[in-house]
């Protein structure tokens, strides 16, 4: 995969055109390192954002009494480290490379002039960042937690909830019942005891209705079968959902913690500086 397509895949750019990615993508520098290999720590300062072309670069967060904590594994084609390339904030976790990697890098410096030269580019960019903030604004402010059967129910046809209610049935102790009920009933009306039995043994006729009862029953089942699969597949796309918003809330959670812990190391280290000041004195 060339630089234009690994740029193509990439959400920040998908509004710029080939040519536009093409000078770009001409300005991006490669950087290889090595298994085990830092990317940057966290706490370093940001001013670079990274896309992975070989190997796999864990996203991770440091802890003082306990081994790191892996909150994303980045492979191939993914990027990371983008924030940096629009604010000051020191990094807010640590990249080391899982495997041998190769990267391409691209700089505020570079996007700055890029975007200098090419104003247009800038508008394409600031365009998409607009409307994944506005998804991500959606995400926070709805509650995006449903209930998948009832929200398959509502869409439901007469047909649909038909097919629904014979596939029930059939899997019930009353269809057995049932139908054993019936065929010992036929059995004795056809039988010897009875002067006009119109199917005799060995019943053609009600094996005939038997066959056209599993010929109907089979449709109907997978119909209802299908519509179950619909409806995992809605409570996976919600829990999906409920899971992106919580884990978009423990991030906001995490990084409003760390700016808090800073500044109460700050807020610590100058009430120690005046306290020896004052012993000084």
């Amino acid at each position: 995969m060339n630089r234009v397509e690994l740029l193509q895949r990439l959400p920040l750019f998908t509004g710029l055109q080939i040519e536009d990615l093409t000078q770009l993508a001409n300005k991006l520098a490669i950087r290889q390192l090595g298994k085990g290999a830092a990317v940057f720590e966290k706490g370093d300062p940001g001013t670079t954002m990274f896309i992975v072309t070989s190997g796999s670069v864990d996203i991770v967060l440091p802890q003082t009494d306990a081994a790191p904590v892996l909150l994303k594994a980045i492979g191939p084609g993914e990027y990371f480290g983008e924030l940096s390339l629009f604010d000051d904030k020191p990094r807010s976790a640590s990249a080391c490379c899982s495997t041998s990697v190769e990267l391409l890098e691209l700089d505020r410096a570079t996007l700055t002039d890029y975007l200098q030269a090419r104003p247009h580019a800038g508008l394409a960019i600031l365009q998409t960042m607009s409307e994944r903030l506005r998804e991500t604004n959606a995400l926070l402010s709805n509650s995006v937690s449903r209930n998948a059967f009832e929200e398959t129910e509502e869409k439901l046809l007469w047909q649909d909830r038909l097919a629904d209610r014979v596939a029930s049935f059939n899997g019930s102790w009353s269809f057995i019942v049932g139908l054993i009920l019936l065929t010992l009933v036929w059995a004795l009306i056809n039988s010897h005891w009875f002067n006009q039995h119109f199917d005799t043994y060995p019943y053609q006729f009600y094996n005939l209705f038997l066959a056209i009862l599993v010929a109907l029953q089979g449709p109907l089942i997978m119909m209802s079968q299908n519509r179950e699969v619909l409806r995992d597949r809605t409570t996976a796309a919600n829990d999906y959902r409920v899971n992106l918003k919580n884990e978009t809330h423990i991030e906001i959670i995490l990084r409003e913690l760390n700016d808090f812990r800073a500044e109460t190391r700050d807020t610590l280290r100058q009430v120690d500086q005046r306290l020896t000041s004052v012993e000084k004195r």
